[in-house]
């Protein structure tokens, strides 16, 4: 997923007395605080961390409760949804004003009304509201589809995502990945047709003989 991004980051984690014969417990408690929030300064949201400690220094901050600052590097992965990035969420919600998605299990994303292609066009079927497109009848959005769409803006406070589905590559992911196996099995075809043709012409009961006259020389053939 576009969205998703490792990175390795230098952080220092400032910790109470109290916590000196348990650091490395009390860091991951404080790396824990980050998670599923929106950081600026890492820009995303922290969806996991893996701590690494290179050394048993710490900084110790003067003050009437002495705090010191832990020093260390943790690798990080971090979700950060940038407009028109291409996102995968499941279907929880299917109305005729909007698509409701949950991606990754944490983040809500909405698709409007005005956002979904005209190609969709919103049924009832068998008492379950569906979005039907209308050049594929086998291209389906419902409730529990797997659906790929743009995103159009992320609200980094309460980590809501508005979506689209106007792009030609947005869609039932199921349906699109069908499509891109059966576009390239048919390049492949086409190809190694072509390659056979080529191959019938240059038989020798194919290749035509071509006889030139020169004015004043004898009748010469090619090949």
């Amino acid at each position: 997923m576009e969205a998703l991004k490792e990175c390795t980051a230098n952080l220092v984690v400032y910790l109470h007395p109290s916590k000196a014969k348990k650091v490395e417990a009390a860091v991951y408690r404080e790396l824990s605080s980050l998670l599923f929030k929106f950081n600026e300064a890492l820009d995303g949201v922290v969806l996991s961390y893996e701590p690494k400690f290179s050394s048993n220094l710490a900084k110790i901050l003067p003050g009437i409760h002495p705090y010191f600052g832990v020093r260390f590097e943790a690798k990080l992965l971090l979700f950060n949804p940038k407009p028109e990035v291409l996102l995968e969420g499941e279907v929880v919600k299917v109305g005729q004003q909007s698509i409701h998605i949950i991606v990754l299990s944490f983040s809500s994303a909405v698709i409007a009304e005005e956002d979904i292609r005209e190609d969709f066009k919103y049924k009832i079927k068998h008492g379950k509201e569906v979005f039907v497109s209308r050049s594929n009848k086998k291209h389906r959005i419902k409730v529990g589809t797997m659906l790929r769409f743009s995103v159009k803006n992320f609200d980094e406070e309460i980590l809501h995502i508005c979506g689209s589905l106007i792009p030609a590559n947005t869609g039932n992911v199921q349906w699109l990945e069908t499509k891109a196996e059966e576009s390239q099995a048919y390049s492949i075809t086409e190809k190694s047709t072509g390659n056979k043709r080529a191959a019938e012409l240059l038989e020798p009961d194919n290749l035509i003989t071509a006889i030139f006259l020169c004015p004043n020389s004898h009748a010469t053939k090619f090949p």
